[in-house]
């Protein structure tokens, strides 16, 4: 399995605070980047690459289609209720994260996609007073994972689903799993050892020994509706597409990496190959989060590494003195002062990973505007985040924030940062969200401009979400290129490359979603013949 390395690389965050520091701080910091920018020039030769473009860009549209520049096409490879296999199992609500493992290069391989929430005019069907037992078991059922096998069918040169595959699954909200690390059966988690399901998954990432990681983000509604304990919800879950039944690599969430609404993971190796795992809280005012293992990664060990991520230190960014804080029991009471409520609150380390929010805040972690996607780049180790935006702190079209570890080091405890890119008319890209590289150090960036802002107010000239290209050197460093737009009411997500670069996976999440009946959809797409409704979708783009 010759699972895309680069890849290994994904997660962290800043806001409108963070922008206060940088008004401040950047003059110092501008000669080190500089420097750094020259360095990574000169010895990867990458600037002229990474500024070359190769497409002309589209326009802002509010058309009910993925709307592509010239020369490429996307087929659509599973929409929501798609039968992904011979047992029946169907494919499931609003999907987003994407992930290509191989099984042949590029032309065949096992396609993993998240699935984040459902709409009941789409789903369940109407909620009269609460959801009946059949509609929970609907709920939960469309959120989670999809296990699909996708290939390129030689004769027409189509991407296409492989419904006869081996592999081809659901991980849902049904599904058990184990816990792992230091809540694991504590009174924290109400003395659970082992949970059932998994939902609210939204982005992820990817382990150095093959498996996935996915991200639980927004589990609140799902878990009061359909009655269930909601201390086993919000955790990173990782499993193995490749076995088959869960029968070696049982399905487990990583109480060590903190309990909060996780956009995604980023993986890398520190200098002395200790793990290291970057995550963001995805919500106005949350902070950026770092774990370090207290082991070192040995590749001969291959899936048994997975025990990295259940002993070590969870930190949080301190942006504005540039350090990472232990989120540590010793610490988080000592913090408490005395405080009665805080005291009863925080009694176990255990305690500090359920509420990780609140331990991170009382520590002194700066509050940021929304952070979502992270990725470590391939080439210096530098770190971008998403932060998506912060309408109440005047933050409408948020910004790119990109972090410097001391002496290049994710096993650092210092760090310096820059804002990458703005978004705002001037940019042309409002509220970034995913973020990926391809080969030549380019950063595309999906966008997430709610539903109920698209083409209104400071939201009007972006009309539909779309998909942007920033080269990350060169002259046009910054500069923001429209390549896609989404449908009607959508959201791009998950952006994922097969390993050759020359196909594109990407989510196409919740279009219509505002329609009010199913007699008056605002939306139609993906316009295959014979559905009545809007599916959420992923599409292969071809082209490159």
């Amino acid at each position: 399995m010759d699972v895309n390395r680069r890849k290994f690389l994904t997660f962290v965050g800043t806001g409108m605070t963070a922008l206060t520091v940088a008004s401040t701080g950047l003059g110092a910091l501008a000669p080190k980047v500089a420097a750094a920018d020259k360095a990574r020039e000169s010895l990867f030769g990458y600037e002229n690459r990474a500024s070359k473009i190769d497409f002309t860009p589209i326009a802002p549209s509010s058309a009910d289609e993925l709307l592509l520049p010239e020369g490429f096409t996307y087929d659509v490879v599973a929409a929501y209720g798609d039968v992904i296999n011979s047992k029946g199992d169907t494919f499931g609500f609003n999907c987003d994260f994407t992930m290509y493992l191989p099984i042949k290069g590029s032309q065949r391989g096992l396609l993993l996609v998240n699935h984040e929430y459902t709409n009941p005019l789409f789903v369940e069907g109407p909620i009269v007073g609460g959801y009946t037992q059949k509609q929970i078991e609907s709920l939960l059922y469309n959120q989670g994972l999809s296990i699909i096998e996708v290939y390129l069918d030689p004769k027409t040169g189509q991407w296409k689903m492989d419904t006869t595959s081996k592999y081809a699954r659901r991980i849902s909200g049904l599904a058990p799993f184990q816990l792992t690390g230091p809540a694991k059966g504590t009174a924290s988690v109400n003395g659970a050892t082992e949970v059932q399901g998994t939902f609210a998954n939204c982005s992820g990432g990817a382990t150095l020994w093959g498996t996935v990681l996915s991200c639980e983000e927004n589990w609140e509604r799902t878990a009061d509706n359909a009655g269930l304990d909601t201390t086993h919800y919000g955790w990173v879950v990782e499993v193995d597409p490749f076995d088959k039944e869960d029968k070696y690599f049982k399905p487990r969430k990583h109480t060590a990496l903190g309990r909060f609404h996780h956009e995604n993971c980023a993986m890398g190796l520190s200098k002395d190959r200790r793990i290291v795992v970057y995550s963001g809280d995805d919500k106005a005012g949350a902070c950026v989060y770092k774990y370090i293992s207290k082991a070192k990664y040995n590749e001969g060990r291959g899936k048994e590494n997975s025990k990295l991520l259940e002993d070590g230190t969870l930190y949080a960014a301190d942006m504005e003195n540039g350090k990472w804080l232990a989120l540590t029991i010793e610490a988080v009471r000592e913090a408490a002062n005395g405080n009665s409520s805080l005291l009863e609150k925080f009694k176990t380390q255990a305690d500090v990973l359920v509420y990780t929010h609140e331990a991170a805040i009382l520590l002194g972690a700066t509050p940021t505007d929304r952070p979502e996607d992270v990725e470590i780049s391939p080439i210096d180790n530098t770190i971008y985040i998403a932060h998506t935006n912060n309408a109440s702190k005047g933050n409408f079209h948020g910004h790119i924030t990109r972090f410097f570890e001391k002496n290049s080091d994710l096993g650092a405890l210092d760090f310096t940062f820059e804002i990458f890119a703005a978004g705002g008319p001037q940019s042309g890209f409002s509220a970034p969200d995913n973020l990926d590289f391809d080969r030549h150090g380019n950063l595309w960036t999906v966008t997430d401009i709610s539903t109920s802002s698209i083409g209104k107010g400071a939201y009007a000239p972006f009309q539909n979400n779309g998909m942007f290209v920033i080269p990350t050197t060169g002259e046009k460093k910054g500069i923001a290129y429209q390549f896609a737009s989404g449908p009607v009411e959508s959201e791009l997500t998950g952006p994922w490359w097969t390993p050759n670069q020359k196909n594109l996976f990407l989510a196409v999440q919740h279009p219509g979603e505002r329609s009010s009946n199913l007699n008056n959809l605002t939306s139609r797409w993906p316009h295959r013949p014979g559905d009545t409704m809007p599916r959420p979708s992923v599409v292969v783009i071809r082209g490159f």
